[in-house]
């Protein structure tokens, strides 16, 4: 018995631990193989660091004196991993720690049993405090870090006996030059049962969010994703680019080394002619239409997507095809030529242009695909300060933890996985010229005190900046919401709704309009086909929809019909709509009868809502009072 039980201490890694550390402590000396190779070369640098195995208190001091700079700092490394750190949570969590750290093994986020941390004795582990090899000697979070791969540590072999009965798991997170921003660590009290699974999984979150940091460090650059294998597109293991607008390779990831069988060294710096072949332009020309597109090149075929295009500057390499697959749409519309034939609506922009040449802030109201930045252009074209920079931040678009670094920009070293030289902010970008909010409806209410400052004041401070500067800019805002009941649900602050409302301008739908035609003739000039016309039955069909995606569908229907056409031919027709482009535009016409009583009966309803209040009743149905005062009387018989 006593030889079964001097067996199974043997076996246990916490005596065999305890044991190492004890002649560690009395002797001063590491035994040789005890350990494995990467843990005892763990153990000796925390040997080297001072510190004592068998400390047993809990260390309390906070690396960060200051815990929100800290999170200031890695904003961006912590809205990238979010999303993993819920799945890995939602999955784990309930079975041990998810740990997230900074590149100095600071912890920024831990979730899962944190209620046990006291009882476990890891009252010291907290966001804020240091994990590095230095501080709590051999540690999955610091020693990640410090070897710059994925580590695991099983229960007995931390360097501190206070920390012998967990397991962890960390793999280190990397930004688009290959340096470590931050680990995700896994933790649990025992003995790792299957530490390669865990390994994995961890592995697999962390590609993810070296993804997602990839292409918010290149926001303004072309992003592409390619694998030779077309099924993993999307997933965490393929590889990425980052091109410069002339073609320049800026940024690879560490699958895309791997997929081109070259070092990042080598890659950076290439022409994108050397990696997608001699027809490169024509190449991103298919890509930016959508899709997957394939390529040759020396290193065998590779399936392609673009994940991300500069919004406001062409990319240079494009040529001959790709030029004129972008030539129809460059010129903007004039202001005058956006009314048609409406006299209502061409005085309505008008009185808007006088008023943004006054220095009062726009707001332009209307459904999704109304054409509001169009307009927005439109009216920066008409200006003063035409000549200045057109600046356009979609705040639903955006990630909401991104939003503050897109509009204010941040200094060098601001935050882990801020790029070299920091970044200028679309509020100076637009220095001197238009800033379009679009979807403002959308910002977080944490953003709106921040952005009512900077309407006030006219300064702005870039984030891990202290010093503001002055900026000079027209305002135009846009949104789909009705902003006064987002005042009243308190999801919208009413200062900022007053600053931003100095002018506003209602956007009728397509469906309000009557002036069709004109707007289909306008829009085929756009699209480089002014020559072109519709026959009788197309014509009819287009004027009986209700088009619920408003200016934005009807484009999109005009530039599929025109994709159809034969060599020569000037005249669209049913038979240049696809299949179910025309079952979509037929099923859904408007019936005259239907469609008067379902606007009696919505009209009516608001009314009741809002105990007969005509004002509060328009708004609602995202119309003006007098539009609503002249369809009751054309629906009431």
């Amino acid at each position: 018995m006593a030889q079964e039980i001097r067996i199974t201490m043997a076996a246990d890694p916490l005596h065999e631990s305890r044991q190492a550390r004890l002649k560690l402590s009395k002797e001063g000396e590491l035994p040789l193989g005890m350990l494995r190779d990467e843990i005892d070369a763990s153990w000796r640098r925390s040997l080297e660091y001072g510190l004592n195995c068998l400390a047993d208190e809990a260390l309390t001091q906070q690396h960060s004196d200051d815990l929100q700079l800290l999170l200031a700092k890695s904003r961006l490394l912590i809205d990238v991993a979010t999303p993993e750190l819920e799945y890995l949570i939602s999955q784990q969590g309930n079975r041990g720690l998810v740990i997230l750290g900074d590149a100095e093994a600071n912890v920024l986020a831990i979730e899962g049993q944190i209620q046990d941390l006291d009882e476990f004795g890891l009252g010291d582990l907290r966001p804020g405090s240091c994990w590095s090899e230095s501080l709590r000697g051999t540690n999955a979070l610091g020693t990640a870090v410090a070897q710059g791969r994925p580590t695991l540590i099983n229960c007995g072999e931390h360097y501190l006996d206070r920390l012998s009965r967990f397991s962890c798991t960390s793999v280190p997170i990397k930004d688009p030059q290959g340096r470590v921003v931050g680990v995700l660590d896994l933790t649990r009290d025992g003995i790792m049962s299957q530490p390669q699974d865990n390994l994995a999984t961890l592995m697999l979150a962390a590609s993810n969010i070296e993804s997602r940091l990839f292409t918010a460090c290149y926001p303004e650059h072309l992003v592409l994703a390619f694998h030779s294998r077309p099924q993993y597109l999307g997933s965490a293991w393929h590889g990425l680019l980052a091109l410069s607008l002339d073609g320049e390779l800026l940024a690879v990831n560490e699958q895309g080394c791997g997929l081109l069988q070259m070092t990042r060294e080598g890659l950076l710096g290439r022409r994108s002619s050397d990696l997608l072949g001699s027809r490169s332009p024509q190449f991103i020309a298919r890509l930016l239409q959508g899709g997957v597109s394939s390529v040759q090149t020396a290193k065998g075929e590779f399936f392609c997507r673009v994940l991300q295009v500069p919004r406001h500057t062409g990319f240079s390499g494009l040529s001959g095809a790709a030029s004129a697959s972008r030539a129809p749409s460059a010129r903007p519309l004039a202001l005058e030529e956006l009314a048609g034939r409406d006299s209502r609506f061409g005085r309505a922009l008008r009185m808007v242009r006088q008023g943004l040449a006054s220095d009062l802030p726009v707001l332009l109201l209307g459904e999704t695909g109304t054409g509001k930045e169009v307009v927005a252009r439109a009216l920066h074209q008409a200006s003063a300060r035409a000549d200045k920079p057109f600046i356009a931040v979609n705040c639903a678009a955006i990630p909401e933890g991104l939003i503050e670094s897109e509009l204010f920009g941040y200094r060098e070293g601001a935050f882990t996985g801020s790029r070299k030289g920091g970044m200028v902010g679309r509020l100076m970008q637009a220095h001197g010229g238009t800033l379009f909010l679009d979807e403002i409806g959308d910002m977080p209410l944490s953003l709106q005190a921040r952005l009512l400052r900077v309407l006030q004041e006219r300064k702005v401070a870039p984030l891990g900046a202290g010093e503001e500067q002055e900026i000079d800019v027209a305002v135009i805002c846009a949104t789909h919401r009705d902003l006064k009941r987002l005042v009243q649900d308190k999801s919208f602050r009413e200062d900022l709704y007053y600053r931003v409302n100095g002018v506003s301008l209602r956007l009728p739908s397509l469906r309000e309009r009557e002036d069709l035609s004109g707007m289909i003739a306008s829009l085929l000039e756009k699209l480089g086909a002014g020559h072109v016309s519709l026959d009788k039955d197309l014509g009819e069909l287009l004027a009986g929809y209700d088009w619920p995606g408003n200016i934005r569908q009807l484009e999109m229907v005009l530039r599929s019909a025109l994709a159809m056409r034969e060599a020569g031919e000037t005249v669209l027709g049913l038979d240049h709509l696809t299949d179910i482009l025309l079952d979509d535009l037929t099923a859904n016409c408007r019936q005259p009868g239907s469609i008067r009583e379902s606007e009696l009966e919505l009209i009516r309803s608001s009314l009741e809502r809002h105990q007969g209040n005509v004002s509060a009743a328009a708004d609602s149905l995202g119309i003006s009072r007098a539009t609503l005062y002249r369809k009751l009387k054309q629906l009431r018989p």
